[in-house]
């Protein structure tokens, strides 16, 4: 495909099935309520509070991150619970065919856009049965119990909840380990080629011997005074022995099963295309985290198209610093040179701070308004962190990874500060936290292709915003968007073309500057993990495609910030959505007076 093309592929895609009936119409003047608006708000209303209930998230987690103790409990992951939520998702996508998308007000007809994929998804994942694979090589329901800990625990009830999930562990872990068996008999599961070393944080719990040393642990260290001491001592050994007893024996019946059973029985091939239907599988996939219908064909050949267009940006850069040797010399120097890497987990948290810092000093000439929600730093637990991305961002935090100083070059940092915290994941979720206009289902979800585009959208943003300093800051910017450029050729060569896992190693490591441990631990999460790494790209191609369109139609009259607001103010949507309400947005700058 030549890249004069890939516009115009976007643009039929955004405007093709994906879309379907729902179609959003122009932000008007609120309109009267009517039956279907009811009807629908309170089918909405009704699924999403029962979907709260099935996932173990109840009234009192609403707000969560200003200081609540975590969820009410551990979802019922069995095949029988499973399959009532299928019947219930499938009953209500036949409650939403009865509606006439016309007869909803402007705002709702945006709802329903959103809300019927959100829907579609949540039913074909258990059509798909991909609860039978509950973790991958980035990902997993055992490293995910870390949210228990986390929140303000301000009372003894809050105490005896959290002990009470603590105890119903091994029920969990007894359903995630039934349907990973069936996922096994049935050919279903994470290639055996990226399994090695993933059960450290299985056993960094299951060969404690101190409850107290357990992660788990940590609310008790916390309690707060209003607790009286002998009620504080009562819950402190309540949560000792159901660590003791319940959490520490799970995660060693947990290691077990994965060395014994899963990791021999695993499936040697790589594709997920290879799996038993794994052809709709992988469609679906693609479908969901980038809200497109695209084939991976499509997807691959943009892909190539756009890692081409970025090489000629990194090589002008590299002929900017006078350096007289090829690009491979250029990357090798780049990832040895001790002046780009930090001598200390501290240095680097520090350094991260500074960029984030600096990002504050300026962003009120870029975006407005700004989020009330702020962010802080950590860096990423211990027992993670060797098979965890450079870092993280969402809601509250932004994690940076000190694992490995060698293999985290401060070149890249600027564009993974942007991407994680401000004005990325911590600034689009803060805001859309305080959206309070848009339904709970809009305001508590996250759609990838939206998301990591505009994490990627803010990188290059980065540039107008004078955050790179430095040349190579700015070939460090280049090399996170080849990143993200090399996954669209990546993961469809892996999961529909048959790559092996050596060509995929080869490519990412001859076209970017990531070091050799980034390069392996993201070729395996796109390996175990099949699509989610298409969003980014895609997202972003659609961000800049639209800026350009209104940059083009208002000319002088175009506003940044009245540009950033109109995709921000939306919240997580799928891709032809945001197309839709751009443009509308375009349409009613070009009138105003």
């Amino acid at each position: 495909m030549k890249p004069l093309l890939l516009p115009v592929l976007l643009a039929a895609c955004l405007a093709g099935p994906a879309a379907s009936a729902q179609e959003p119409a122009t932000p008007a003047a609120t309109a009267p309520r009517s039956e279907a608006d009811a009807r629908f708000q309170a089918i909405y209303e009704a699924e999403w509070a029962w979907r709260q209930a099935q996932f173990g998230r109840g009234d009192e987690d609403a707000a969560a991150e200003s200081g609540d103790a975590g969820p009410r409990g551990l979802p019922d992951v069995g095949p029988e619970a499973q399959a009532a939520r299928l019947a219930r998702w499938e009953q209500v996508l036949a409650e939403l065919d009865a509606i006439d998308p016309q007869a909803l007000s402007p705002e709702h007809r945006v709802d329903l856009a959103v809300y019927r994929p959100q829907i579609e998804h949540l039913a074909d994942n258990v059509r798909l049965r991909t609860y039978e694979m509950p973790f991958n090589s980035d990902s997993s329901f055992w490293a995910g119990l870390s949210f228990m800990t986390r929140g303000n625990f301000a009372s003894a009830e809050d105490y005896t909840r959290y002990i009470a999930r603590l105890a119903d562990v091994p029920r969990y872990f007894g359903q995630q380990i039934d349907n990973m068996r069936a996922g096994l008999a049935r050919g279903f599961s994470v290639p055996r080629a990226v399994l090695d070393g993933r059960d450290v944080s299985i056993a960094a719990v299951a060969d404690l011997d101190d409850p107290e040393a357990a992660m788990f642990w940590t609310p008790f260290e916390r309690m707060p005074a209003t607790i009286p001491a002998a009620e504080q001592a009562r819950l402190r050994e309540q949560g000792r022995a159901a660590i003791a007893e319940a959490v520490i024996p799970a995660f060693r019946e947990l290691l077990a099963f994965f060395r014994e059973e899963y990791v021999p029985q695993a499936r040697t091939t790589l594709a997920a295309e290879a799996m038993p239907g794994g052809e709709a599988f992988y469609r679906q996939q693609i479908r969901e985290y980038t809200t497109l219908d695209l084939s991976p064909q499509q997807i691959h050949e943009i892909g190539l198209d756009e890692v081409a267009r970025i090489r000629t940006q990194m090589d002008a850069i590299i002929e900017e610093v006078g350096f007289d040797r090829d690009f491979d010399a250029f990357l090798t120097f780049l990832r040895t040179d001790p002046r780009f890497y930090a001598k200390t987990p501290e240095e680097l948290l520090h350094r991260a701070a500074w960029i984030a810092k600096r990002v504050d000093g300026v962003i009120g000439r870029y975006f407005d308004p700004l989020p009330r929600g702020r962010f802080t730093i950590v860096p990423v637990p211990d027992d993670i962190a060797p098979f965890w991305t450079a870092g993280r961002g969402g809601l509250g935090t932004y994690w940076v990874n000190t694992y490995d100083l060698p293999s985290r070059p401060l070149y890249n940092l600027p564009a993974l500060t942007l991407h994680e915290s401000d004005p990325g994941h911590a600034f689009q979720a803060a805001l859309a936290r305080e959206q309070g206009e848009q339904p709970e289902f809009r305001r508590n979800s996250y759609i990838s292709a939206y998301g990591e585009g505009w994490g990627l959208y803010v990188e290059k943003l980065g540039e107008e915003m004078g955050i790179y300093e430095t040349p190579y800051e700015r070939f460090g910017r280049l090399t996170y968007e080849m990143w993200r450029a090399a996954r669209l050729v990546i993961d469809t060569g892996v999961h529909h073309k048959g790559w092996s896992r050596e060509q995929a190693l080869a490519y990412l490591r001859d076209n970017t500057a990531l070091s050799e441990h980034e390069v392996a631990t993201e070729v395996d999460r796109y390996i175990s993990w099949p699509a989610q790494a298409l969003s980014y790209k895609l997202g972003e191609i659609a961000i800049v495609r639209l800026r350009a369109e209104a940059e083009a139609a208002l000319g002088p009259r175009f506003d940044i910030k009245a540009f950033h607001n109109a995709v921000l103010k939306e919240g997580s949507v799928p891709l032809p959505v945001l197309e839709r309400q751009i443009r509308a947005f375009i349409a009613e700058a070009a009138r105003a007076p």
